[in-house]
């Protein structure tokens, strides 16, 4: 079983588009209404949209490799990339998202640490992120490693407001 996480730059932009499109649209659209989610996708992962958060020096994406394929990808925010405001002892993991045929072999798990090393390079005492309360197997992976809910906010999805739970972890 042969696992890399690979950072991204800007000469990986389709590859992200796409697989962002993907996973998101894998995971959430049996809960939202067709019209919300495409307003939500193009928005979100739109190619210019995306080569923006690229470019944030703030902010870090990163794809895992699963025998050789692309199977999902991670992106973190520090300082003011950060999705609401946590200070700057804080980095968020803002997605963790691994395509549906690469479930269930660890993959999250390995782009989470790649999170925590990067915590711990950067000097952060806290990790935190925001989850859809209504994705119960997400709270519950993130529960498992060690994550308490500290907060909430809101999230759009196209015109329907929608509630993330802020859960966070303290490191050592």
């Amino acid at each position: 079983m042969t696992i890399n996480i690979k950072k991204c730059t800007l000469e990986d932009l389709s590859r992200l588009k796409e697989i962002s499109y993907e996973t998101f649209n894998e995971t959430f659209k049996d809960q939202n209404s067709p019209e919300n989610m495409e307003a939500y996708l193009e928005k979100a992962f739109n190619a210019q949209q995306l080569e923006k958060e690229l470019s944030q020096p703030s902010s870090q994406f990163y794809f895992v490799e699963f025998e050789g394929e692309t199977a999902g990808y991670l992106k973190v925010n520090i300082d003011e990339a950060q999705t609401e405001e946590m200070g700057d002892e804080a980095l968020e993991i803002e997605r963790i998202y691994i395509r549906s045929p690469f479930q269930k072999q660890g993959l999250g798990k390995y782009l989470f640490h790649k999170a925590l090393e990067l915590a711990m390079e950067l000097n952060k005492k806290k990790i935190w992120l925001g989850v859809w309360e209504k994705n119960e197997k997400a709270i519950a992976f993130y529960n498992k490693i060690g994550f308490v809910q500290t907060g909430a906010h809101s999230f759009y999805m196209g015109a329907e407001e929608q509630t993330d739970f802020i859960m966070s972890k303290t490191l050592k």
